[in-house]
């Protein structure tokens, strides 16, 4: 099995360092490279979805991506406690349309002990915005710049 650093249990720089991660992978819009970082039999809920596998993930952030346009991410670290996280996230996207959304979501995580995702659970809101209201506006796809503000700057 593959090993993915930093590795549980996790203390708030490690726990931190593996909530950027997961957002700089996300915000590739890569969904094989999302992917490898949990285990081959993951078990996800993402809203009232549920599925497990990278095969499942793959597919689900292929459909998700095509509907999700111009998609930015920012997750902030809520909690950690030894192989667990959680964190707060928001999204912002505008759908074929051209209908602006922000996602505000939690999720909770669980790790193996390679420090691969072995459990993930999201809840997720969307509501409508105004382009004006957009406040993720880093060039994309691509890691949010280190300098960029984080939710807690952006009053978020």
């Amino acid at each position: 099995m593959a090993v993915r650093p930093p590795l549980p249990p996790f203390d708030a720089v490690s726990a931190a360092q593996k909530v950027r991660m997961a957002e700089d992978a996300w915000n590739s819009r890569d969904p094989v490279r999302v992917s490898l970082a949990y285990t081959e039999d993951s078990r996800w809920r993402n809203r009232d979805e549920f599925f497990a596998g990278r095969d499942a993930i793959i597919a689900f952030l292929e459909r998700k991506w095509a509907k999700e346009h111009d998609y930015r991410l920012i997750k902030e670290l809520w909690a950690f406690h030894a192989n667990q996280i959680a964190v707060r996230f928001q999204y912002e996207f505008h759908d074929a349309a051209g209908q602006w959304w922000r996602a505000y979501g939690n999720e909770n995580w669980e790790f193996s002990n390679e420090g691969l995702m072995s459990w993930r659970q999201a809840s997720i809101n969307d509501v409508r915005i105004t382009q004006a209201d957009r406040k993720f506006n880093w060039a994309a796809p691509g890691a949010r710049p280190a300098d960029y503000p984080g939710l807690r700057e952006l009053g978020l």
